[in-house]
């Protein structure tokens, strides 16, 4: 179980960071994408091997235009 965008969400244990967001319909080349784990923010480069600890807060910030 981890908590995404402040959700709770199952996740089967050794789950990746790209294999969430390919749950969520994120593209991996997305632009204004970010991702932070417990806080931290995880380079793009290392969300393929990127294993979520259990009861990890994720959180996915998509960068919006407007003023």
């Amino acid at each position: 179980m981890i908590s995404l965008n402040g959700r709770e969400c199952e996740v089967t244990a050794g789950a990746t960071l790209a294999g969430v967001l390919r749950g969520l319909d994120v593209a991996l080349d997305a632009r204004g994408v970010a991702v932070a784990v417990d806080g931290e923010v995880v380079p793009r480069a290392l969300w393929e091997t990127f294993e979520l600890p259990a009861h990890a807060r994720v959180e996915v910030l998509t960068a919006m235009q407007g003023g």
